[in-house]
């Protein structure tokens, strides 16, 4: 007479089959993401603590442990108002572009197939240049002698031309320029996976084209409203080719400024003060912003 064998010795090597299995593929990530730790983390580390230290006019940088450079950064009005203009810049930036991006990822979303891939292709094809270059082209729209003002003055709409270079208003332009791409992609993708017969629905019983959208579409897409949001406001607060060369020299934004502590001045622990002050503002200011954004869609969607 045979007796059976008892399922349960299998039932147990499986389990111990997968941890050992998930313990090898964390094991095989470990070095990996130490390396990109260290790669990442090790030169903020090094500037914060060269924040910390003296600055010597001759010897450029004694050793210490003092945050009189982040006290000098709040006592000083000329660098409080550099900061505070850097968070308005970002802040009309980041509205602007989101307003502009918004119907443009819509219209990518709901297009069919057969143009989405071309559509896509568009909104990237600024990334291939860079910032500078394109920067570079903005003051040949907007120079005295530009694109704008000839056109302006072709037409007889202005007598003089118009001073729209170096100014906050080329900074934002030159800005939403550069990020508009980013804002788009984040929210195409999401909009893309929103099903339009939710829409027809909202049609079918009464509501108006821009009643669905706003009341329909938005909420589901604020995913991608939150994650477009946050990513255009940190390159927004860290801009730096598009000020120094729309905004001029008498328009000073922080990401320039820690360039000009770091390699004109040569006063490293000032110019680490003010890297980590930017970066400390930024991340405020991103994880306000999404709490925010997030008890909004929260309280509409109750």
């Amino acid at each position: 007479m045979s007796i059976a064998a008892s399922p349960a010795p299998l039932e147990r090597v499986v389990p111990s089959e997968g941890r050992t299995a998930r313990a090898r593929s964390f094991l095989l990530a470990v070095p990996a993401t130490l390396l990109v730790v260290m790669i990442l983390g090790l030169p903020l580390v090094l500037l914060f603590r060269y924040s910390l230290n003296q600055y010597d006019r001759y010897d450029m940088m004694r050793e210490a442990l003092t945050l009189d450079n982040y006290a000098a950064i709040f006592r000083d009005a000329f660098f409080r108002n550099v900061l505070m203009r850097t968070i308005l810049v970002a802040a009309i930036s980041t509205a602007v572009a989101l307003v502009l991006a918004l119907p443009v990822a819509y219209f990518i979303a709901r297009a069919p197939a057969r143009f989405k891939s071309a559509l896509i292709i568009l909104v990237v094809f600024p990334l291939l240049v860079g910032n500078l270059v394109r920067a570079a082209g903005w003051m040949a729209v907007m120079g005295n002698r530009g694109f704008v003002n000839q056109l302006l003055l072709g037409l007889g709409l202005i007598d003089e031309p118009l001073e729209i270079l170096y100014t906050p208003t080329a900074v934002v332009i030159g800005i939403i320029a550069v990020v508009l791409p980013f804002m788009t992609l984040s929210l195409q993708s999401v909009l893309e996976q929103i099903d339009p017969s939710l829409e027809e629905a909202a049609g079918n019983l009464g509501a108006r084209p821009f009643t669905a959208f706003r009341r329909v579409v938005l909420p589901l897409a604020m995913p991608g409203v939150i994650a477009g949001t946050v990513l255009v406001f940190i390159l927004c607060m860290n801009a730096y080719a598009t000020p120094v060369l729309l905004g001029g020299p008498r328009f000073h934004m922080m990401a320039p400024q820690v360039y000009e502590q770091i390699t004109g001045q040569s006063n490293w622990p000032f110019g680490g003060a003010l890297a980590f002050i930017l970066m400390g503002t930024t991340l405020v200011l991103t994880i306000a912003s999404t709490q925010l954004m997030q008890k909004g869609y929260a309280r509409r969607a109750l």
